[in-house]
């Protein structure tokens, strides 16, 4: 009964029969996978797989050329990446980006002040309701900066941050926009071991607070230690699917990735 439940819950995220074409490269071939509500998914394969392609074309930088994206039963096709980010579906990227001159407060208050309801003349006239917003704007950025780990470096500017430093203020720029579901892009490249296992830590914080999350990673400990299931690219096509014992025992998945030394593995 319980598993029947589970199976009637409706996906946050459906992909679609996707297919991606860049003239006669088929980069994405009849991609189809979902990922439900609350779920940690990871998503793998060789560099050149189509991983990055999935993520530019769930979060609008990238128009399929078959297929659709539906998030939470809305289709995401023809919507511009705003337009995504504004339902609520927010993304990082492989190389960070952050506002390298300004503090990292301030990177997170910009964040914030994106998505802020109050209008310029507010905060400018410094009318009551501006004041107000401002003030839990502020306490706002102290939490996102508490909950990534990075609140002892609020007054250095951001283009000074060691490199793990900056990928968890890229997610911190990430989560002031409220993100319902996050996608991560090869969030730990570059980090140490120390820093991985923090970062492991933090994504899990993060779906306790209701994020839904699906990750793009080579760091295969990483990607097994902290998602439900997995979903395996390799040529554009899934090879395999399904939790992390099950892929990392799978004969294809060995052959077409993890044989080849990924990360760590």
């Amino acid at each position: 009964m319980i598993e029947a439940q589970a199976a009637s819950i409706p996906p946050a995220l459906s992909v679609e029969h996707v297919t991606v074409r860049f003239g006669g490269l088929v980069a994405i071939s009849d991609l189809n996978f979902t990922v439900t509500e609350g779920e940690i998914v990871g998503l793998i394969g060789p560099n050149g797989a189509g991983k990055t392609t999935a993520f530019n074309v769930i979060t609008g930088f990238l128009r399929p050329t078959q297929g659709a994206v539906r998030y939470r039963g809305k289709s995401l096709n023809g919507l511009k990446p705003h337009e995504v980010a504004s339902l609520g579906l927010v993304r990082t990227f492989q190389r960070t980006s952050v506002f390298q001159n300004n503090t990292v407060f301030d990177n997170v208050l910009i964040g914030l002040h994106r998505r802020g309801r109050d209008t310029l003349s507010d905060t400018l006239l410094a009318l009551p309701r501006g004041k107000a917003s401002e003030r839990a704007l502020r306490d706002q950025a102290w939490e996102i900066l508490r909950l990534v780990g990075i609140e002892r470096r609020s007054s250095e500017f951001a283009g000074a941050l060691p490199y793990g430093d900056q990928r968890l203020l890229g997610v911190a720029l990430a989560l002031a926009a409220k993100p319902s579901m996050l996608l991560l892009d090869e969030p730990v490249s570059g980090m140490n071991a120390a820093e991985t296992a923090s970062f492991m830590t933090l994504v899990k914080r993060i779906r306790a607070l209701g994020v839904t999350i699906l990750l793009v990673e080579h760091d295969m400990p990483m990607v097994m230690g902290v998602s439900d299931r997995i979903v395996v690219l390799n040529y554009g096509r899934i090879i395999a699917e399904g939790s992390p014992a099950a892929v990392q025992s799978d004969a294809e998945v060995i052959r077409a990735y993890l044989g080849q030394g990924a990360k760590r593995a």
